[in-house]
């Protein structure tokens, strides 16, 4: 029983040995690969000229602020349509400039005496498909001039102020 334990004990140690022997042959030639890998790597990067292309810019045209023109699109400005009746103020044409829109009516009615107390002959549109009251600051036959008037008050102090084209 003894000779057997001492031979086990043996075949393990040289197991043990040749193991580690075999680890690192298998390290070291992973390594070798590694660096030869490396090495043509470098020798391509300095076969390949390295060269730095300038973008291409187009030259830049400066002009004074007095030779910019500015073009109104009027054909591209967004009109809502919408099928509304006139509740208070002046009958209004076919293109609306529509500065307010309430579901109350005291609320409508209040932005209504605020433009007519600055000058506009303000009208109170309802659309009962909606149940919106529409306070509506100016309106025109043509769209050019709506467009020119919703510009001008969206520059004041209406900003949302749109546009919208009675059915």
């Amino acid at each position: 029983m003894r000779k057997s334990i001492v031979l086990c004990a043996g075949v393990c140690m040289m197991l043990s040995f040749s193991s580690c022997g075999l680890f690192k042959s298998s390290e070291s030639a992973y390594k070798k690969a590694y660096e030869k890998a490396k090495a043509q790597e470098t020798e391509q990067e300095a076969e390949e000229p390295i060269t730095t292309e300038a973008p291409v810019v187009t030259p830049l045209e400066t002009r004074p602020a007095t030779q910019t023109t500015v073009v109104d699109n009027v054909d591209n400005a967004t009109v809502r349509q919408e099928k509304f009746t006139v509740v208070s103020g002046p009958a209004v044409k076919a293109f609306a400039v529509v500065v307010g829109s309430f579901s109350l009516k005291a609320n409508a009615e209040g932005l209504q005496n605020t433009l007519k107390a600055a000058g506009y002959n303000a009208s109170l549109g309802y659309n009962q498909d909606r149940n919106m009251y529409r306070v509506i600051a100016s309106s025109f036959a043509d769209k050019a001039s709506a467009v020119q008037s919703r510009d001008q008050l969206r520059a004041g102090n209406y900003p949302d102020a749109w546009l919208l084209f009675k059915k």
